[in-house]
């Protein structure tokens, strides 16, 4: 991932990943829950595809994982345009 924002969005996959396992829900139980394949979840998790912001939601809603909570981290980690 090429990206100047590759570490925000790693902190992000980070997290659902973290949530998914701390409640014990394996890859084919959130992606049938979710209505993708198992593959969808591999590849969010390891990189090779990207959520929305929609899915990023509906991802987080299953896990019960607070989706302010994330994106707060990253919104904080810059300051307002100055003008």
């Amino acid at each position: 991932m090429a990206s100047v924002y590759a570490e925000d969005y790693q902190y992000v996959i980070s997290m659902l990943k973290k949530a998914r396992k701390d409640r014990g829900i394996t890859q084919v139980q959130l992606s049938e829950a979710f209505g993708r394949p198992q593959s969808f979840i591999a590849k969010v998790e390891n990189g090779e595809r990207r959520l929305d912001i929609v899915e990023f939601l509906h991802l987080s809603r299953l896990l019960n994982l607070e989706p302010s909570a994330v994106i707060d981290k990253i919104y904080r980690k810059r300051e307002p345009l100055k003008l």
